[in-house]
């Protein structure tokens, strides 16, 4: 009988102790838990799983010269109200032309827009005159200033060489477009740049670099490139802390009278 009762106990016994192993085994297989998650991941077996209806982006559509109607219109052809001269913010006196351009008037300042920017779309159409004038950095030399310190170069390289971070499409002293994409001197060229400006801490330490996208006549030229800084003419780009800050369009001061049309800029998020 003793015999018995301790034969019962020893089987009882290791049949508890097989199943508790058992059963630690089980909630702490890894090959459990990879199963767990990938359960909770099924990949998508409709179409109608990875569709997204809402919000529905907002219609933009195009008007005159192909300015889109969430554009901020910066030169019409008719006057230069959006504008001031930079370096004493009095009215702009530049050269309404009957054809709905605008050229340089050398000598009478630089163009600043009254309002501020960040991040953009820009769209501007520039030219050479016919007739050929100075040579090197001084044929139809302008540059568009994005917030007062980031230069797209303007310039007539047509059988004229100069430095390549100084020529036309340059991102000027800190990038050479990868080509150069200008049509014959007294035609219209055409500038889109797309610009994320750079951002700061409340230091005033530089956190993230902005960037250029420039397309000349279509072509790309600048591949979102990041800026080094302000633009320099000698020395190195420097990144003193700003916001939100006007374009300018550059009086060179050297009578190469390059000229202007259509305008546009649109506001981006950053």
């Amino acid at each position: 009988m003793i015999k018995k009762l301790i034969l019962s106990v020893v089987v009882l016994s290791f049949f508890g102790c097989k199943e508790t192993v058992k059963s630690n085994d089980v909630s702490e297989s890894p090959l459990d838990t990879i199963s767990n998650i990938s359960n909770q991941e099924k990949e998508p077996t409709k179409p109608e799983e990875t569709e997204i209806w809402e919000p529905k982006p907002p219609k933009v559509n195009l008007g005159e010269n192909n300015v889109p109607s969430d554009a901020i219109v910066l030169f019409n052809g008719k006057n230069l109200d959006e504008w001031i001269v930079a370096e004493d913010s009095t009215a702009a006196k530049w050269i309404v032309n009957k054809d709905g351009s605008m050229t340089v008037n050398s000598g009478s300042g630089t163009l600043q827009t009254k309002r501020n920017f960040g991040s953009i779309q820009l769209h501007l159409e520039w030219k050479s005159p016919t007739e050929i004038l100075g040579k090197g950095q001084s044929r139809a030399n302008s540059g568009v200033f994005i917030q007062q310190r980031y230069e797209v170069q303007i310039l007539d390289n047509n059988d004229n060489d100069t430095y390549v971070n100084g020529q036309v499409g340059a991102i000027y002293k800190q990038s050479i477009p990868a080509v150069n994409a200008a049509v014959p001197t007294g035609e219209w060229n055409s500038y889109d740049i797309i610009f994320h400006a750079p951002e700061f801490d409340a230091g005033g330490e530089k956190i993230k670099s902005g960037t250029m996208t420039v397309l000349h006549n279509g072509v790309l030229i600048q591949d979102h490139f990041e800026i080094q800084g302000a633009v320099a003419y000698i020395g190195w780009p420097t990144n003193e802390p700003h916001g939100k800050a006007p374009l300018q369009l550059q009086d060179h001061n050297d009578g190469s009278k390059p000229s202007f049309r259509n305008i546009w800029v649109r506001e981006l998020k950053n």
